[in-house]
């Protein structure tokens, strides 16, 4: 068996959460626990497919847990695991760090608008 060598801590951090939408879906995981639908609406730019594979890949991760409700039809939901919870200070840093970055922004005259802050 080889040894997985990283360079820095967080090459290993993001080979976890990095890419364009896994940090996204924990933020949103981070306030509540979410069903599929919910965090389609919230994500709206994610398709069908990249969702899903990016919620497996952070149950792979144990970052996230799948709970599936015996019911019809049938009710699958999503949260962040104690593991995944470890992660609330980082992305609660990075969130602040973007707010700040837009409110710069906005400030130099660009137009962009910020739906929503973070309150945790």
């Amino acid at each position: 068996m080889s040894t997985k060598t990283y360079h820095i801590g967080v090459e290993a951090t993001m080979e976890i959460i990095g890419g364009k939408w896994k940090s996204i879906i924990l933020c949103h995981l981070r306030h509540q626990t979410m069903r599929t639908g919910e965090l389609a609406r919230a994500i709206p730019q994610i398709s069908q497919k990249m969702l899903t594979q990016q919620l497996r890949e952070l149950e792979a991760a144990n970052i996230v847990e799948r709970h599936v409700y015996k019911q019809v039809p049938p009710k699958v939901d999503y949260a962040l695991t104690d593991y995944g919870q470890s992660l609330s200070g980082i992305l609660h840093e990075l969130c602040i760090w973007g707010e700040q970055n837009i409110d710069r922004r906005q400030a130099q005259g660009e137009a962009i608008t910020l739906l929503s802050r973070d309150d945790v």
